[in-house]
């Protein structure tokens, strides 16, 4: 079968095809012919240590398609799935049911495709490190990635007002389309006064930098008095920030990273089973509904690469198989 891996070049990630066997299920595991998947940031950051892998790895972490081979589990062949796992950008994926839903009638290849990835590490952000709560306030950095837009749609679903910062007008007008209560056009920690003073002088609850270095002494200034700052990406490619321990100290603000990297099965699984209580009725239902920028064809994978690349998107990038 076709499948792309991604190699470490330098600093950069370079997406090589290769051809490889079909893999075959072990008890536990079922076989799904892909039909769409999905970019994501943190799969591509060669630069990041625990990403990188002598002689390249399978690429690709989210996807949908149809079962092949259910094996020991509770699904059936031809249904239709979306799904977390490893060596998505491929013909065909080994899947752990218990990071697996069906998907509903609703949703199309690609719209299943462009959710686990992005929504289940929104609602880790939000729900479950976050604890967002109605009428509280967010603060998304860099508000029009994948996941900060599934983040802005799952902070509406909850009742609470969010803010958002881009370097662009335009993707913060389409942000307001769905519920962005406050656009800030800026980059790195220039959002602070303007998001002090959207909040009355009393800072965010919630904090959730998908920017890196440059915007994390910002997160923490804008943090209210028990405060929660969450760091997911580094879009920016700063790896290293001052903090201010007194502000910490002072507030009680509590900071955590999410990475899916050291994660065990049983805590994917976790996170897998919180989005699927708390948000997945909500999308099978089409109260929110996943915005995709542009879908590619599978042999241009390399190009979906590079458009993520340029940043110009918003939302979804989505790669259709044959």
């Amino acid at each position: 079968m076709k499948s792309f891996w991604i190699k470490k070049s330098g600093d950069r990630a370079e997406l090589e095809l290769r051809d490889i066997p079909v893999p075959q299920p072990a008890r536990g595991e079922m076989l799904v012919r892909v039909k769409a998947t999905s970019i994501n940031r943190g799969d591509m950051l060669a630069r990041i240590k625990r990403h990188s892998a002598q002689g390249g790895r399978p690429a690709g972490i989210d996807g949908s398609g149809e079962v092949v081979d259910a094996g020991a589990t509770a699904y059936r062949p031809g249904e239709r799935v979306l799904f977390r796992a490893h060596g998505c950008f491929a013909e065909y994926a080994l899947v752990d049911p218990a990071l697996a839903a069906r998907v509903p009638d609703n949703l199309s290849w690609e719209e299943a495709a462009s959710v686990p990835a992005a929504f289940i590490t929104a609602w880790e952000a939000v729900i479950q490190f976050g604890r967002l709560r109605a009428g509280e306030w967010l603060l998304l950095v860099g508000a029009s990635s994948g996941v900060g837009v599934a983040a802005v749609q799952i902070a509406k679903h909850l009742g609470a007002r969010v803010i958002g910062t881009s370097g662009s007008a335009k993707k913060l007008a389409a942000l307001k389309a769905l519920g962005l209560d406050v656009g800030i056009e800026t980059r790195g920690s220039g959002f602070v006064d303007a998001t002090l003073a959207a909040t009355g002088g009393r800072g965010v609850d919630v904090a959730v930098n998908l920017a890196g270095g440059t915007a994390f002494p910002g997160c923490v200034r804008v943090a209210a008095d028990f405060g929660r700052v969450i760091v997911v990406g580094y879009v920016d490619g700063v790896f290293n920030a001052d903090i201010d321990l007194e502000t910490v100290h002072g507030r009680r603000l509590q900071i955590c990273g999410i990475s899916n990297t050291p994660l065990t099965p049983a805590q994917r699984a976790l996170a897998h089973d919180g989005f699927m209580r708390d948000v997945y009725p909500a999308i099978a239902e089409g109260k929110i509904k996943p915005v995709i920028d542009r879908v590619f064809s599978f042999d241009e994978l390399p190009a979906a690469k590079a458009y993520v690349d340029t940043d110009q998107f918003l939302g979804k990038v989505v790669v259709r198989l044959p």
